[in-house]
């Protein structure tokens, strides 16, 4: 018999000693020889835990598992990619604790870490904690049967742990560790913690996905090179990921690599692939074919009529919303409806207290929960084994959050994950419509890893200098081993320090010293002679008794914010307050509501925001700052649809668009909906008029009632692009008309005003930008506006050019902002000044997407992409959504409505007649 065939036979031997309800000698087994792997205790204790579901999964282990444990036994670097619920964590851990108990047994472990974990939440770090010590107890008991006594010690480290226990740890160190990003950096700075570092041989980074597209992720792919240098040998990386894509990247982040003459290289690495293992069963509704006309009150009863038969239906419900204040008001609904109450229902967010977000959690884990109401604060972390529907409200603006979300049902593999997806309104019925499609399809938007980023590297520079003096390239090649930094130029490195010696007249003025010091050795006798490295060495080290202090307390890359005070010029009358993120949307002269009353932003001097009360019309939507952008490839995919379903409506005419529509997983008042729209808008403007992959339709509407004249872009690329296209276009137009052009932005497109009197050549406009413009222009476009001065804040705090926390005192986020307001022009006088340009760099690609701009503007200029404008008496149906952004009487969702239903009476009136709809039958 061979090796294969005994381990296969011991594991049906040992399944038949179970009361398990399938036949151990027939059910098939593929894993047995990666089962066989473990040691006896670990088999047994997997056997009683997960012995039931070997029929399901066709042996011991779930598809990540069957992948992941024989690399991760093997010592391979080992990215996991699954859905929620199909075992990737334990997959991680499972070979680990096999191999540390197995070295407790015979050796003993050292009273040092062995396992790092870290998660970019404290409260999947918790979860983690809690579901380890299950399997840390049990298979310690097997071991205690066959008279082996063992000690696998774990803890969790964060910023809520506290002094007794930290102190504890150096004592008697957990073998695994379980911490945060911004923990392991301080952990990595802890003169006697990070020798407990020495000894780690493996790393788990759980929800890279999350970390790898922002600064957090940056941080920590830094510190995992500087802990690579720390440690006795190259631990093995091993990253749990949700379905994401590229892999390759998110891999090549996990490992980091070396620079070598031919250029930088990731270590090896493999994938385990599993994003769809799971079934879904995910489908879109909507609860009239028409939003338009049928009246909101209906639409709101139909909604909650539905939600409240499927919360029935189902043992525990999961809403997620897009805001938090939608959270609450679904839940408040419901409640007030009957039927729910604190005893059954609840509501998660990030603006709730601990401990009511733990009390939520603790029902979900238990099961005790009817319904629980959310915006994105359950997306990651605790498991909810009894969840087994989700409902989408609105668009998750990506297919990725659309899936890591509704992979919250049904957490377990075998199990059916199922969603509901509901559209409320006509543009997210279109992108919800596409993104179902594309998840059915396989389809996962792409993560943007940040790169270059000065503020990072100015924090984990210093920290290493902290830790030195060490060599100079020893020091830029751990940067540049870490992903973000692969291509890191000459110019920026030098720029970084010649911030951080304080190498410019005036800095010390200002009271921001340097933070290092950078010179060669001295000779053996002089004054800075360094023994450990010869002379001549190029070195770096700390400058100032504090520093140690200073990194400490004031790193890390989540920013603080703030809500400003509205007051009015005259009188300085208390408004109210607006969150500052609200603010990066105006510009002087643009015209808000708030509290009722409508008012035209002036200016803003640090936490305070000056207005002039006005009757004039809102230009900016109170709701702005509160929704995800959609993600630039989900708007590609839309773009792309609708030019099948326009190019399907010219030729076939809508029967078959709506034949077409059938094969989508959504139901008849969506399909209805869709047809009903797209051909409206034929009727109305033509086929050009709607937006393609390879056409950029923008309608221009004179509107004398308003002395405006309105463009309406349909760029339906998200937010980000429509942020940065946006600017680029009005910088110009106010350029060439000499006038205020105003901007107001949605995921579908944006529009532009400027006064009746004025008026461009948008066509023209666009074909002049060459993609070498964009960036000048868009950086000149951003000069003196807050989100410029809000963004200076953000970076100047990170790099520590304003301190947060300094000898007792601590600077609140307003502080901050007067801080930097009074450095800011400082900065932007001085050449390459690393923090400036780390603003301009971070706006301009993180935030305004400037790389998809300067493609579109290049397939523009090729000819790839046409241009086509039209003029409109009033805005076609698929402007709708943009012209209300501008229209002058929409303060609640109500007059929203009113509105959409003026603007389509208009186009009817002009189209004369409702579009051929029919029924959805066989014949279409």
């Amino acid at each position: 018999m061979s090796e294969g065939s005994v381990a296969e036979q011991a594991v049906r031997d040992r399944l038949s000693e179970r009361d398990f309800e399938y036949d151990a000698e027939s059910v098939p087994i593929d894993d047995a020889a990666a089962f066989d792997r473990l040691g006896a205790a670990v088999r047994t204790w997997w056997i009683e835990q997960f012995g039931e579901h070997v029929p399901e999964n066709g042996g011991l282990f779930t598809p990540p598992q069957k992948g992941a444990i024989p690399r991760i036994d093997d010592g391979t670097n080992t990215l996991v990619c699954a859905p929620t619920g199909s075992g990737k964590t334990l997959a991680s851990f499972c070979a680990i604790l096999d191999d540390l108990f197995e070295r407790a047994v015979d050796d003993g472990l050292e009273n040092s870490v062995y396992c790092l974990y870290v998660s970019p939440l404290k409260s999947l770090a918790n979860d983690i904690h809690r579901n380890l010590t299950e399997p840390l107890e049990a298979i310690a008991a097997n071991l205690a049967d066959r008279g082996e006594s063992t000690d696998v010690r774990h803890a969790i480290r964060h910023g809520d742990t506290d002094d007794a226990e930290r102190r504890a740890m150096l004592e008697e160190t957990p073998h695994v560790l379980n911490t945060t990003p911004e923990t392991l950096a301080i952990l990595l700075n802890s003169p006697k913690f990070k020798k407990k570092l020495e000894t780690v041989e493996y790393v788990i980074v759980d929800e890279i996905h999350s970390l790898a597209a922002n600064k957090r992720g940056t941080h920590l792919s830094v510190s995992l090179e500087r802990l690579e240098r720390l440690c006795e040998g190259s631990p093995t990386r091993i990253g749990c990921s949700a379905t994401v894509e590229p892999l390759e990247t998110i891999g090549e982040f996990l490992v980091g690599g070396t620079s070598t003459d031919d250029g930088w290289r990731p270590r090896e690495f493999e994938i385990v692939d599993a994003r769809f293992v799971r079934e879904f069963d995910m489908e879109l509704w909507c609860p009239t074919d028409d939003l338009i006309s049928t009246p909101r009150g209906e639409i709101t009863d139909r909604f909650y009529d539905e939600l409240e038969g499927l919360i029935a239906e189902h043992t525990n419900t999961l809403v997620f919303t897009n805001t938090r204040s939608g959270a609450e008001r679904v839940l408040h609904n419901l409640r007030e409806r009957g039927g729910y109450d604190e005893s059954n229902s609840g509501c998660h967010h990030g603006s709730l207290s601990k401990e009511r977000r733990r009390d939520v959690e603790r029902g979900l884990k238990n099961g005790d929960l009817d319904v629980v109401t959310t915006s994105t604060s359950l997306e990651l972390g605790i498991d909810m084994p009894y969840i087994d529907l989700v409902v989408q409200v609105g668009s998750p603006k990506s297919v990725a959050a659309l899936l890591q979300r509704v992979g919250r049902a049904g957490h377990r593999l075998g199990r059916t994950v199922k969603g509901r997806v509901v559209a409320l309104d006509r543009d997210e019925l279109i992108e919800c419509a596409v993104m179902l499609k594309k998840a059915e399809e396989g389809f996962v938007d792409r993560v943007f890893v940040p790169e270059n980023a000065q503020d990072v590297a100015a924090q984990q520079v210093y920290g290493m200098a902290i830790n030195g003096p060490r060599p100079e390239a020893e020091i830029r090649a751990i940067l540049e081993s870490a992903y973000p930094y692969r291509d890191y130029a000459d110019a920026a490195y030098e720029s970084l320090f010649r911030y951080l010696t304080a190498d410019y007249e005036g800095m010390e003025d200002r009271n921001v010293y340097a933070k290092v010091w950078r010179d060669e050795n001295d000779a053996p006798g002089g004054e800075h002679h360094y023994e450990a490295f010869d002379p001549g060495t190029p070195l770096v080290g700390k400058r100032g008794r504090l520093a140690r202090v200073i990194y400490m307390t004031n790193i890390g890359t989540i920013p603080d914010s703030f809500s400003c005070d509205v007051l009015t010029r005259s009188g300085e009358e208390w408004i109210g307050q607006l969150d500052e993120e609200y603010l990066d949307t105006l510009e002087s002269g643009d015209v808000f509501v708030l509290g009722g009353g409508r008012y035209e932003y002036r200016y803003r001097r640090g936490s305070k925001v000056y207005v002039d009360p006005t009757s004039a019309r809102p230009t900016v939507p109170s709701w702005f700052s509160e929704r995800l952008p959609l993600s630039y490839d989900l708007g590609r995919e839309i773009l792309r649809f609708q030019r099948r379903l326009a190019d399907r409506l010219e030729s076939e005419g809508p029967p078959a668009v709506r034949r077409w529509l059938r094969e989508f997983p959504i139901d008849d008042n969506s399909a209805r909906g869709l047809a009903r729209m797209f051909d409206t808008q034929r009727r109305y403007a033509g086929i050009e008029s709607v937006s393609t992959d390879r056409r950029l339709a923008i309608e221009i509407e004179l509107d004398r009632e308003q002395y405006r004249r309105n463009y309406y872009v349909h760029s339906n690329y998200g937010r980000r692009f429509n942020e940065g296209l946006s600017r680029l276009l009005a910088y110009r137009f106010a350029r060439q008309a000499n006038a205020n052009v105003k901007i107001a932005v949605a995921d579908r497109g944006f529009t532009l005003s400027m006064p009746l009197n004025r008026k461009v050549d948008v066509e023209s406009i666009l074909r002049g930008v060459h993609p070498s413009d964009v960036r000048g222009d868009l950086r000149a476009a951003l000069s003196e506006t807050d989100l410029l001065k809000r963004y200076f804040r953000i970076n100047a705090t990170r790099s520590l050019m304003i301190l947060k926390r300094y000898k007792g005192h601590e600077k609140s986020a307003s502080q901050q902002q007067v801080s930097s307001e009074m450095l800011l022009g400082f900065a932007e006088d001085k050449p390459d000044f690393a923090v400036i340009e780390e603003t301009y760099r971070e706006i301009l690609e993180d935030k305004l997407a400037v790389g998809a701009v300067e493609t579109f503007v290049a397939g523009v200029g090729s000819g790839d992409v046409d241009i086509l404008t039209h003029r409109v008496d009033s805005p076609t149906p698929m402007a709708f959504g943009l012209a209300t952004l501008m229209a002058s009487d929409v303060v609640l969702a109500e007059d929203e409505s009113a509105v959409l239903r003026e603007f389509h009476d208009r186009v009817m009136a002009e189209i004369d007649g409702d579009p051929d709809l029919g029924p959805i039958d066989a014949d279409g």
